[in-house]
């Protein structure tokens, strides 16, 4: 008879997992509001900011370039975030229009045009010893290219008109995330080293980060009322479509590398910067994108897919990381 220990699944819990899910739980029970909303606001608008410049610093210059010249690494990501989901994403609104509420359905479409989170994709990236370099600047590009794409998508998906990108939204995205990444690789010259030498505790800072961010974005959507809205029967649809979208994504992007013989650092890197989506970024857009009405439950398929993405992919990262890197 096996002991629990030697059962796979439960023979290592990610710290991480747990952490993530004792953010939604502590949301639910005591979101917060007012002055601590605010705090929490600001603490992980600085908090990203602060990362970005650490992966600036830890990226040499030379890295960022090959990066880029990685055409077929960023095109790959590019297209499964860009073109693969949002394709997905129709086939999933006509398969179980019927069965949701209309803004639960225009929650899955915009979900499927948000693009890649960042912080948590680069940590995966890494922890599966993946491109790091390389899911950087494409998980930045990513996100600084769904700026403009995110708001056509959604337009386009839904059949409207949709909004255009907020001005300031745009302004907040570049002083947030591009401007201390470029400000990090200035300063790469000096402290490279010592963030290089000393990743293994910033990686604390990451994930610190990324539970605050889920925290405060579980915390505004409790607090929007949005479990009130919705029946069991649907959350439980809106979370097997979740699944399906997350399962076909992680498995094609996956696979389709090997079509061009992508080394294994590389299809790490597209898996998982391909199948995360940013809820950070998508409630913002969503509340610029959306009547006030609907955007409790167009942020619900967002909201839900995101420990789902952090579940999935930290269990596959951790056994991505403990596989010899030449099996794969």
């Amino acid at each position: 008879m096996r002991r629990w220990s030697e059962v796979p699944v439960l023979r290592r819990v990610e710290p991480f997992v747990v952490a993530i899910l004792t953010a939604v739980l502590v949301a639910a029970l005591l979101p917060a509001g007012g002055a601590v909303a605010t705090g929490f606001s600001w603490g992980t608008t600085i908090g990203v900011g602060v990362l970005f410049f650490v992966y600036g610093a830890r990226m040499a210059p030379a890295e960022a370039v090959a990066g880029l010249r990685n055409w077929r690494l960023q095109g790959a990501v590019g297209a499964t975030t860009f073109l693969l989901f949002p394709l997905l994403g129709l086939l999933m609104a006509f398969v179980v229009g019927g069965l949701l509420d209309d803004g639960l359905v225009a929650g899955l479409l915009f979900l499927s045009a948000l693009p890649s989170t960042v912080q948590s994709c680069v940590v995966f990236t890494a922890m599966a010893h993946g491109n790091v370099p390389g899911a950087v600047v494409s998980a930045t590009v990513s996100n600084l290219a769904g700026i403009g794409l995110t708001p056509l998508l959604a337009a386009l998906l839904l059949g409207s008109s949709g909004a255009g990108p907020d001005a300031g939204a745009v302004g907040r995205i570049l002083l947030q995330l591009l401007v201390p990444f470029l400000a990090g690789l200035v300063a790469g010259r000096w402290i490279g080293e010592w963030v290089r030498a000393h990743k293994r505790r910033l990686t604390l800072l990451d994930r610190g980060v990324i539970v605050a961010v889920v925290y405060a974005a579980f915390s505004r959507g409790v607090r929007q009322g949005v479990w009130q809205e919705v029946t069991v029967a649907e959350v439980v649809v809106v979370l097997l479509c979740a699944a399906a979208f997350l399962a076909a994504v992680l498995a094609v992007a996956w696979w389709a590398p090997r079509l061009w013989r992508a080394n294994r650092g590389d299809r790490v890197t597209i898996a998982f910067c391909g199948s995360n989506k940013s809820l950070a970024t998508g409630l913002p857009m969503a509340t610029v994108l959306f009547d006030p009405h609907v955007v409790g439950l167009v942020a619900l398929p967002v909201i839900l897919y995101h420990p789902l993405q952090i579940t999935v992919c930290s269990f596959l990262a951790g056994r991505l990381g403990r596989t010899p890197l030449l099996q794969g």
